[in-house]
């Protein structure tokens, strides 16, 4: 009887186990949001990406990205391929960073990804209520499923609101705003932004 106990016992360890695998367990999530130097130009030349991924860029099983049809899969440059989908797409700053924190922090568990960035966006089309801020939440939202913490907010955006001095003026207090929203949508008051 009781070598039977611990038989059910070891049973029911794997079945845990093997669940906590398959739903990959809790992750910790990166938001990526901005415009083309976050989604990836690096490698596009002529409106062809050349197919080459640093050593710092390579896959990594502790890596997943968020894909557009709000399904994980181990991420692979390009990040945001099906994201960012008027413009080739190369290599961003999303998977030197997931690599590079990694190895700082085991206790991250997986890193789960979250391409949100669109090429040639102006600070004024990410406000509050607009496609690609209802976007980005929701994609947020759904990364949460199934467990899942939302870490920071990695944002490169900026370049598009220098064509004139107006927009540059006002780019600070738009920027301020835009993260405030999000840090009150998102219900993370405390949200780390890295630019």
């Amino acid at each position: 009887m009781y070598s039977i106990f611990w038989l059910m016992l070891l049973a029911y360890s794997t079945l845990v186990s093997t669940e906590k695998f398959t739903n990959e367990g809790t992750k910790s999530i990166f938001i990526l949001a901005g415009q083309s130097n976050m989604s990836g130009r690096g490698g596009v030349v002529n409106g062809t990406w050349d197919g080459f991924v640093p050593p710092e860029c390579h896959p990594n099983p502790m890596i997943r990205r968020l894909r557009s049809d709000l399904t994980w899969e181990e991420a692979r440059e390009p990040l945001h391929k099906d994201v960012d989908v008027n413009r080739t797409c190369g290599i961003g700053p999303g998977m030197a960073f997931s690599n590079w924190v990694l190895q700082r922090d085991l206790g991250l568990g997986v890193v789960g990804l979250v391409p949100c960035a669109v090429g040639g966006t102006d600070i004024s089309r990410w406000s509050r209520g607009g496609r690609l801020y209802n976007q980005l939440l929701h994609r947020a939202r759904a990364a949460m499923h199934g467990g899942g913490l939302i870490r920071a907010i990695l944002w490169y955006q900026g370049e598009s609101d220098t064509e004139n001095l107006g927009d540059a003026k006002l780019y600070k207090g738009r920027l301020e705003k835009f993260f405030a929203d999000v840090r009150s949508d998102l219900k993370s008051p405390m949200l780390p932004v890295i630019q």
